[in-house]
């Protein structure tokens, strides 16, 4: 007779601390209590399912009960390691909460840990799936727990903490197990398919390890009935057929239709899947992690952790995210996350996944922001046939200067003999053409620079004598000229009036400048004066004229407050 099969989550099952797999802050920590004999009297590992968390729970039981320990690392060759790993120990009980989750089992329990151990040096109890047992058996358990005999020791295992009550959680040494990654389960399976004398390709491994999930016993469960159906030599296409991977073709084919605008493709692909018998639902859930993965590899690229897909995926995932903007990505993904709770709640999802991928198709796409200022710059140099603005202190996109022309100006642009260089005036107190020409200035500041045109409206020159240009500011207006600003004023300046040493000085005053200097006559003070300049100092009026430059403040209108 033919020994019994095991299948390979019971066959592969780990024995000792180093075969668990991805739960090293757990396994570090339980080593390092027992090589210190600081071992707490109850624990509860908690995680997802298939993670290792009842595994552990035997490994440190024979850890505790070794006839060489308490060691770190059990001999498995005793008996008591041989009993507990065989599930026969007596000392050792596994409990399942579910089905025993009355008050009446925990009573009995209590009537047990009363008895030494029969063999080991520890009574172990092992509750698996414990946050299932009843209010009155939390209770009942709670005092037992709290003061156990020194031989006792509770671990307990649970997927779902917060339904274990606080007052149990507060007498246990609690270890979250985590969701282990795809490389360390295909890294897993790949072993175990070497020593099972498996064929299998590393993309074949890559599916069934995603098909788990972040759970070693159900990918290697997967990895069992995938052996069933293709024998010794498992081919890329039994592990697609066997776990309907061809659902994976409808969502790479649909994203391929969405980004190339295509809305005609997509319903066509959506009927196809219709038909062959997709689950409209978890078909758009499917699709949503799709573009999630998408947008992560446009943002991150290949960063460890953000996307978990095989890496012939993740190509796919790199040629497509590159045909497309990071912007249009992003609406493409709140789209689909929009229509999440319709698609879920509605009895014909299909028809909302319709109409999602038609507004995606037909979406239009984004440029980014720099993309749209370099254009912006580039029709504006062609328009004034100005020199482009530097990176650090270009404007966003100003309208350019039809007025007539400063002779300053159109000297600079003149052509330089790159032998003597450009000419300058030798006696800087002569008189220049455009020395009083404040109309002139101002078309040259907004030329070049439009937001601090717009600064430097109200404002008229005072004096130009020497290497220096005095310029009058009212003192609702001159808060404007920051230290960046007037450094900014003082280099076009200097180009204007062709004067490498200028320096510009801001004098405040308290009347605005001459009519003929602004058009306006004398500017307001007193009472609107000091209005004015409230509403410029206010912080949204500020932030308003960053995001709109050239944007000017009119006219203040009071508000009574009965309004």
């Amino acid at each position: 007779m033919s020994a019994e099969y095991r299948v390979l989550a019971r066959k592969w099952r780990p024995q000792i601390f180093e075969d668990v797999l991805g739960q090293e802050h757990v396994v570090q920590t339980l080593k390092n209590a027992i090589l210190h004999r600081r071992i707490a009297h109850a624990f509860i590992f908690s995680g997802p399912r298939g993670v290792g968390k009842t595994s552990v729970a035997r490994i440190m039981a024979k850890a505790l009960n070794c006839e060489t320990g308490p060691t770190d690392t059990p001999c498995n060759a005793c008996v008591n390691c041989k009993e507990i790993t065989d599930g026969i120990a007596l000392d050792v009980r596994e409990i399942d909460g579910a089905s025993n989750r009355g008050i009446d089992e925990i009573r009995e329990l209590r009537e047990n840990v009363r008895f030494s151990p029969a063999s080991c040096r520890y009574k172990i109890y092992i509750i698996d799936e414990v946050h299932m047992l009843t209010r009155e058996a939390f209770n009942a358990l709670l005092k037992t727990l709290e003061e156990p005999p020194p031989h006792v020791i509770f671990m307990f295992a649970t997927t779902e903490t917060h339904k274990v009550p606080a007052t149990i959680l507060s007498r246990c040494q609690c270890f979250d197990f985590r969701r282990i990654s795809l490389k360390a389960i295909a890294s897993s399976l790949k072993a175990i398919a070497a020593a099972e004398g498996i064929a299998i390709s590393d993309t074949g491994l890559a599916w069934i390890a995603e098909a788990g999930d972040g759970s070693l016993r159900d990918a290697q469960s997967v990895f069992d009935q995938v052996i069933s159906y293709g024998g010794a030599t498992i081919a890329d296409g039994d592990v697609e057929t066997l776990l309907g991977l061809t659902d994976r073709r409808f969502v790479l084919d649909l994203s391929r239709a969405i980004v190339a605008r295509d809305a005609a493709r997509c319903l066509k692909i959506v009927e196809e899947g219709y038909f062959a018998g997709l689950d409209m639902k978890v078909f758009y859930q499917m699709l949503l992690v799709h573009f999630r993965n998408l947008l992560m590899t446009k943002i991150a690229g290949d960063a460890p952790g953000l996307i978990e897909v095989s890496d012939a995926d993740l190509a796919h995932l790199k040629a497509l995210a590159s045909e497309v903007s990071r912007e249009t990505l992003q609406r493409l993904l709140d789209i689909l996350l929009a229509e999440e709770e319709a698609v879920r709640r509605s009895r014909d999802p299909r028809i909302n996944l319709e109409a999602a991928l038609v507004r995606m198709a037909y979406l239009e796409p984004l440029l980014p922001i720099d993309v749209i200022l370099d254009r912006m710059e580039g029709i504006e140099r062609r328009l004034t046939g100005a020199p482009p603005a530097s990176r650090e202190g270009r404007p966003a996109a100003s309208p350019a200067y039809d007025g007539p022309e400063p002779p300053a100006a159109r000297a600079v642009r003149e052509p330089v003999d790159p032998a003597t260089g450009p000419e300058r005036r030798e006696d800087p107190s002569a008189p220049d053409p455009a020395g009083d020409d404040w109309e002139g200035f101002k078309a040259f500041v907004r030329q070049t620079s439009f937001p601090l045109g717009s600064k430097i409206e109200k404002g008229r020159i005072l004096d130009r004598g020497g290497n220096e240009l005095k310029i009058a500011m009212p003192k609702e207006y001159a808060f404007l000229l920051g230290p960046g600003e007037k450094k900014r004023l003082e280099e076009i300046a200097r180009t204007f009036f062709r004067q490498d040493s200028l320096r510009v000085r801001i004098e405040v005053v308290a009347n605005g400048p001459a009519g003929a200097a602004n058009g306006n006559g004398a500017a307001r003070n007193g009472k609107n004066g000091d209005l004015k300049r409230q509403a410029l100092d206010h912080p949204l009026v500020k932030k308003a004229l960053d995001i709109f430059p050239g944007a000017m403040i009119q006219e203040v209108i009071v508000r009574n407050s009965d309004g």
